[in-house]
C-alpha cells in the first residue's frame, strides 16, 4: 500500500461546518456564534480599536471583549453579537428563503462585507 493510499483512507470529508464534525452541541448555532465573532474582530482590528476602546463603543467591560477576542464565546447571544455589529456601525440584513436542498433542513451562513 502506497503512502497515498494509506492517508485517503484516513481521511473524513468535512461537512462545512466544523462544529458539526467534532459533534458539538447545536452546531450551525456556534457556527454562527463563530461567524458573527470573527467579523467584529476584524472590524475592531481594522478600526485599529483598543481592547478598552472597543469596549466602549460596545457597552461592554475590557475582559469580555479579550474573551470575544480569543474566540471565548460563552455568554454571548447571537442577539448580543449582532447589537456589538450594529454598535460598530454595521447594518445587519436577515434573509429567510427555501433551503437550497428540500429534503434537509435550513441552514444559517453569516455573509460578512468588512
Amino acid at each position: 500500500m502506497s503512502d497515498d493510499t494509506r492517508l485517503d483512507s484516513a481521511v473524513t470529508a468535512s461537512s462545512g461546518n466544523v462544529f458539526a464534525d467534532l459533534e458539538v452541541a447545536e452546531p450551525d448555532e456556534a457556527l454562527v456564534h463563530a461567524e458573527l465573532a470573527r467579523s467584529i474582530a476584524a472590524i475592531i482590528k481594522a478600526r485599529r480599536l483598543s481592547q478598552a476602546r472597543a469596549a466602549e463603543v460596545l457597552g461592554v467591560d475590557q475582559p469580555k471583549v479579550s474573551a470575544l477576542l480569543r474566540g471565548r464565546l460563552a455568554g454571548f447571544s447571537t442577539d448580543r453579537l449582532l447589537r456589538f455589529l450594529l454598535a460598530l456601525n454595521r447594518d445587519v440584513e436577515i434573509r429567510i428563503q427555501p433551503a437550497s436542498d428540500p429534503d434537509r433542513h435550513g441552514r444559517v451562513h453569516v455573509v460578512a462585507v468588512a
